[in-house]
């Protein structure tokens, strides 16, 4: 049994990937094993899965029903102690970023916490830092945590295996918020690493993409919070929203 699965989802990722497993390969800590979903691509990405090979890499590649259906493939097949995301695009954020959660991890005071976390950094193609995400993870991580959004990136987020469920395939475009608390809600205590884990691939996204995940967020939210108190939340959060963009704008 590994400490880690690390699970990388791809599809016609030839243009993102190199970076997430070099990345992987330059991690000092090496009990791990690195499971690649691949979703029947067209291009170069299996080239590159391929140069970038390691005993530790074990890679599928097939048709599947989405991003969501290929994450739970991948969640089947995993061994690790604790199971991490880090999709085509993605990267650890410093070759001892494993070290420091297996650090985190192994001398907490929870004892066998059921999530350790930390801080994720925007990047572009380039791997130009942009800047953090503009929510930030918090010191102290727990159920209601989330009751404010996603406040810790799904990349940033290394889950016990043993409490970690299928992701509910009926979300299209939030499956891992609800799935982050899932989580949360069942676990013992969690731990904050106090760094930067995470490079995250900052893409543009559809507008109508866009609109639908937050629908499914704030479907979410009041299935798990409730729905006046999510309502109320979410007069904060659009004011939030408005300062911030004034903010950029001056």
């Amino acid at each position: 049994m590994p400490f880690f699965s690390i699970i990388t989802v791809c599809f016609n990722a030839g243009n993102t990937i190199a970076p997430t497993l070099r990345s992987v390969n330059e991690q000092t800590f090496r009990d791990f094993e690195h499971l690649i979903q691949d979703g029947g691509s067209k291009d170069s990405t299996l080239d590159i899965v391929r140069k970038y090979g390691s005993p530790q890499q074990s890679v599928v590649s097939q048709r599947d029903n989405g991003l969501y259906y290929a994450m739970n493939d991948a969640l089947e097949r995993a061994s690790g102690r604790y199971v991490v995301f880090l999709n085509a695009g993605d990267a650890f954020h410093s070759p001892d970023t494993l070290q420091q959660v297996y650090e985190a991890i192994t001398t907490s005071s929870v004892g066998n916490p059921g999530v350790a976390y930390g801080q994720t950094v925007l990047v572009n193609a380039d791997r130009v830092i942009l800047g953090p995400r503009h929510l930030t993870a918090p010191d102290n991580l727990s159920f209601n945590s989330f009751a404010n959004g996603m406040v810790v990136c799904h990349q940033a987020f290394f889950a016990r295996r043993d409490l970690a469920p299928l992701f509910n395939t009926s979300y299209r475009f939030s499956a891992d918020y609800d799935w982050c608390i899932q989580i949360l809600r069942k676990s013992p205590g969690n731990v904050y690493v106090d760094n930067t884990l995470i490079d995250y691939l900052h893409e543009g996204v559809t507008t109508a993409n866009h609109k639908k995940s937050l629908r499914e967020r704030f479907n979410i939210m009041c299935h798990y919070y409730g729905t006046i108190p999510t309502a109320l939340r979410h007069i904060r959060f659009l004011f939030r929203h408005l300062m911030r963009k004034t903010l950029s704008q001056k």
